[in-house]
C-alpha cells in the first residue's frame, strides 16, 4: 500500500500517522530514534506491507504487472491500491478525500524536524502537489508511476504500466475489492495492542 493507505489505516492517531508515512526511510534500529507513538506507526507500516504482500489478491494484482516488470510489480499494485482507496465510495466522499489529504498534511507539519532528511525533501512536493488527493485521478496515477520510475534504479519506463492499470482496470479493483476490508480489520487488531498518546 502507499502513502494514502498508510495514512488512513493509521486510524487518526497523529503520532502513528507519522511512523506510517515515514517507516520506508528509518532502516532497521533507526526505529529506537522515535518517541514511541511513532515507534508504533513503523510499526504498523511493517505488519501492514507484510499483510499486503502475503494476501492472496495482491499475489493476483502482481500478475498483472511481474511480465513487465518482476520485482516491482508489488510497487504498481500499491499505487493502484491507493487509486481504488481515493475513489472508494464506502470510505471516501469526494470532499472527504481533500478533507482527509489535508488533515494529514497539517498533521504531519509540526512533526518535520523529525523527518528522515528523504521524506522531509519529499513532503513540500506531496503537499503542494496533493499527491494524496490526486490518486483519484488518471493524471495522479500517471505522476505516481513516473514517480516511481525515478525511485527504482532498474525501471526505465512506466507507460506500461499505466497501459496495464486502464486495460486491467476491472480485475484490479476486483483484487482491491477482496483485499480492503481485510487489510482495514487486520490493521485495526493489530494497532490495538498499542497504548494510545
Amino acid at each position: 500500500m502507499n502513502y494514502l493507505a498508510h495514512a488512513y489505516l493509521s486510524f487518526r492517531n497523529p503520532d502513528w500517522l507519522v511512523g506510517n508515512m515515514i517507516s520506508d526511510y528509518v532502516k532497521g534500529k533507526q526505529k529506537e530514534n522515535y518517541p514511541e507513538g511513532i515507534r508504533d506507526g513503523i510499526q504498523l507500516h511493517r505488519f501492514i506491507d507484510s499483510y499486503t504482500d502475503n494476501h492472496p489478491a495482491t499475489q493476483e494484482a502482481k500478475l498483472i504487472f511481474k511480465p513487465e516488470y518482476r520485482l516491482y510489480s508489488g510497487a504498481f499494485v500499491d499505487i493502484v491500491y491507493d487509486h481504488f482507496l481515493a475513489t472508494d465510495k464506502n470510505r471516501f466522499t469526494d470532499d472527504g478525500l481533500k478533507d482527509f489529504a489535508e488533515w494529514v498534511y497539517d498533521t504531519l507539519d509540526p512533526y518535520q524536524h523529525l523527518f528522515p532528511e528523504k521524506f522531509g525533501r519529499m513532503f513540500p512536493y506531496m503537499r503542494k502537489q496533493n499527491w494524496l488527493y490526486n490518486y483519484n485521478a488518471p493524471y495522479g496515477m500517471e505522476r505516481s508511476f513516473e514517480g516511481l520510475s525515478r525511485r527504482a534504479l532498474y525501471i526505465k519506463e512506466t507507460n506500461t504500466a499505466y497501459q496495464l492499470f486502464k486495460s486491467q482496470y476491472a480485475a484490479l479493483k476486483d483484487c482491491y475489492e477482496a483485499f480492503i476490508d481485510d487489510v482495514e480489520s487486520n490493521a485495526k487488531t493489530y494497532s490495538a495492542q498499542f497504548p494510545t498518546y
